[in-house]
């Protein structure tokens, strides 16, 4: 029984054979500049990829005519980037002068992102919208490309449609744009798929690679959210210092430079405005996906619950990190990452469901394992994939009651499918870790029969 990669969540009592031992295996190695030299010979392709890019470019001129309410927080972006260009301030206020009226929200990222949001100041707010959609879903595609040339090759007998990267790719990228984190980042003009597209290029082929921009992207990324600050940490363990800081020394030199273009957002975000959570938005609100609002919510709001939540987190780090080993180890990059992923949306104060857009690279790995099982076990993993895919596409935030403060109130079911995507990595890694703890068990009972 071959056993390559083990993120799918499924139990099994199969004594393991020789294949099944922890051997590294070499990932391999994505092709970009092939790949997309093949896609510029098929227009079918190139078709299907872009007509959905061509439509948000449309619809965004077409609200722009026509004074529709479209793009939430891509006008917020913009909105920051004609601030900073102006002079004007970032963070004195809860709202910035330059927004809409329906999109009256704080500026809540780094001096950084504001120059970075430069472009979209140079056209109107509804166009920012059309033109950040087609960066995000070029994103998403990208993603997915990269998530699959990650893996193994699929065996000759194989589905045909999983045999063709191109084909698997477009696949995927449509079927995605029904997952919540999904539909919901392009509908806001959140910028959460190209975050994730910068860390899975850098992580998974640029610095794969070796190449001397490896970290580049991560620190870019960490200097628009900081969030993706944690994925240093990642390339640290997985022994890739050098891009690791070159990562943080990307990430400094982009701060210091906004401390000499605008010394006083600067100082006023890290002293000030960081610290200050409930400026992003009521942290018990069922949109917020993370440990914290979970025990913000089953404890109505206790004074400690932030720090237990915190706590919790610390403790998640022992299993998060023997995980991200054990699969580094194992030569599977993608699914390590994966686990770096989850885990910060898990820690972090504030994980709106929109940024759960992880889930994507996620279910493109469990669904290279399908093929991969015997017919006794291959219910489980179709189960689990099943069940992953379901959850963020329900749609069961919304369906729920949520917003002032009525999920204080929630009962227990409604608790549980209230925190969805906070149980589902959780679930996932349990029952990864109960797998292979009954694969080692079942092997040193193999070798200690006579």
């Amino acid at each position: 029984m071959r056993e390559r990669s083990c993120f799918a969540g499924v139990v099994t009592r199969t004594v393991p054979s020789a294949d099944d031992r922890e051997a590294p295996v070499s990932p391999p190695r994505l092709a970009l500049r092939r790949s997309l030299a093949r896609l510029s010979v098929r227009p079918r392709s190139i078709l299907i990829l872009s007509v959905i890019p061509v439509i948000a470019v449309g619809v965004g001129i077409w609200a722009w005519l026509h004074d529709w309410n479209l793009g939430v927080d891509s006008a917020v972006y913009r909105a920051g980037a004609l601030q900073l260009l102006r002079g004007d301030n970032l963070y004195d206020a809860n709202t910035l002068p330059t927004e809409p009226g329906w999109a009256l929200l704080p500026f809540t990222y780094p001096p950084t992102a504001a120059l970075l949001f430069a472009p979209l100041a140079l056209v109107p707010v509804q166009v920012a919208w059309g033109f950040l959609t087609v960066v995000s879903l070029g994103a998403l595609a990208l993603s997915v490309r990269i998530a699959i040339g990650t893996l193994p090759r699929p065996d000759a007998d194989g589905p045909r449609w999983w045999a063709s990267p191109a084909r698997s790719t477009i696949v995927f990228f449509v079927v995605f744009l029904g997952l919540e984190p999904v539909w919901r980042t392009l509908f806001l003009g959140q910028i959460n798929l190209i975050l994730m597209a910068m860390v899975l290029l850098d992580i998974l082929v640029i610095g794969a690679r070796g190449s001397r921009w490896g970290g580049v992207l991560v620190g870019v990324a960490a200097a628009i959210k900081l969030t993706p600050i944690v994925f240093v940490g990642h390339l640290l363990v997985t022994g890739r210092w050098k891009d690791a800081l070159r990562a943080l020394g990307t990430f400094a030199g982009l701060q210091a430079l906004m401390f000499v273009v605008n010394p006083h957002d600067s100082w006023k975000y890290w002293t000030k405005t960081l610290p200050d959570t409930g400026r992003i938005g009521p942290v018990h609100w069922a949109g917020n996906q993370s440990l914290n609002a979970l025990m913000n919510r089953a404890t109505d709001l206790a004074p400690w619950a932030s720090n237990a939540a915190m706590g919790i987190g610390v403790l998640l780090a022992i299993p998060a990190l023997w995980l991200l080993i054990r699969f580094h180890r194992r030569g599977q990059p993608l699914a390590a990452v994966l686990v770096t992923a989850f885990w910060i949306l898990l820690i972090s104060p504030i994980s709106w469901s929109h940024h759960w857009v992880w889930v994507a690279p996620l279910v493109v790995l469990l669904v290279s394992r399908l093929p991969k099982t015997t017919p006794a076990t291959a219910w489980k993993r179709w189960l689990g994939t099943f069940l992953v895919a379901f959850v963020f596409v329900s749609c069961v935030l919304l369906i729920l009651p949520n917003g002032r403060n009525v999920e204080l109130h929630w009962q227990v079911w409604e608790n549980v499918l209230g925190d969805a995507y906070i149980l589902m990595p959780l679930a996932l890694a349990a029952a990864l870790i109960l797998r292979w703890w009954l694969l080692r068990r079942a092997r040193k009972r193999a070798e200690a029969a006579p």
